[in-house]
């Protein structure tokens, strides 16, 4: 393991707890795209399912039954603690037309076609989208608090880590993965209008990011 996927790791994490703490200290999950946090449910269910057949090492089951611990209480605090907090009307995105095209690219271009294969490649494709029902959200409202914003921050940033971690990997072992390449150059450039604005603006002061209203 080099430098790039631990931190990369551990700013996912990062992520992750920070939506938690705003949800749990808040007693609200406003602002919180509850379609973005099920797609990540579904992410590490379909992708960990190994954990049943292999171990590859204990760092990495730790991290996967933390990662699929979180995923769910979040989706918990959601949709079951804070339920009466949650703003459905602007979680709006349309998730099917996400999840059909994403299942069929599954069946369409894996490594092997196996069910475990099949159900880690869309994993891999869902993430790369899964955030998107989060930044629909954000859009609709026009602005979206500084705790919001630093979860979308570490979040973009495991992405960008990872990018680097794919890069170290191939000049120092050869290996290339084109699927997850390919799928994570996607899901960072989803994030880099965010990253602008949020330099700009949360890094700034200003307690909410404010989007520039169109023309």
């Amino acid at each position: 393991m080099n430098i790039f996927r631990l931190a990369g790791d551990v700013s996912h994490l990062v992520s992750i707890v920070i939506l938690l703490m705003k949800i749990w200290r808040s007693k609200s999950c406003a602002g919180i795209s509850g379609k973005s946090q099920v797609l990540f449910a579904l992410v590490f269910t379909t992708r960990y399912l190994d954990l049943f057949t292999s171990l590859i090492s204990i760092y990495n089951t730790v991290m996967k039954v933390v990662f699929l611990a979180l995923a769910y209480a979040t989706v918990y605090l959601i949709y079951m603690r804070f339920r009466s907090t949650f703003d459905s009307e602007s979680d709006s995105f349309r998730v099917e037309f996400l999840l059909v095209p994403v299942a069929g690219l599954s069946f369409l271009e894996n490594y092997a076609f196996a069910p475990l294969e099949i159900l880690w490649t869309f994993s891999i494709y869902l993430e790369s989208v899964a955030i998107l029902p989060q930044l629909f959200m954000i859009t609709k409202t026009g602005e979206a608090e500084s705790i919001t914003t630093h979860y979308l921050f570490f979040l973009g940033l495991y992405r960008a880590l990872y990018l680097a971690n794919w890069v170290w990997r191939y000049h120092t072992e050869g290996f290339f993965d084109q699927i997850a390449v390919v799928s994570g150059v996607v899901q960072t450039i989803f994030y880099c209008d965010f990253f602008y604005l949020y330099v700009t603006r949360v890094l700034r002061g200003s307690g909410k990011m404010s989007l520039p209203m169109p023309i």
